[in-house]
């Protein structure tokens, strides 16, 4: 079952509305009644570089729903720190 915030790779295993695959970041699952094994989502269709280009109300498959692998984050080197330097501090 998707969530908010999931990117879904979505094909014609979860509608056949989508000929064209799109990729869609999913906003909330709709409580609508709908058929056994289907559901409605909301979601923005997501561009090749991952910005949001419109938003979406689907009717799919969850069996048909493909969660892409996330990008593996690469490691961070730890930063140093370098201590600040302060001068005196005068109040009044």
């Amino acid at each position: 079952m998707p969530h908010t915030g999931d990117v879904l790779h979505l094909t014609r295993a979860a509608s056949v509305q989508f000929l064209r695959p799109i990729f869609v970041r999913v906003i909330r699952v709709l409580d609508w009644p709908t058929y056994d094994g289907w559901l409605w989502i909301d979601g923005y269709e997501l561009a090749a570089n991952g910005d949001a280009v419109a938003r979406r109300t689907l009717f799919v498959m969850p069996a048909g729903l493909i969660w892409p692998d996330r990008p593996a984050t690469a490691a961070r080197r730890p930063t140093t720190r370098t201590p600040v330097k302060r001068g005196s501090v005068r109040v009044g």
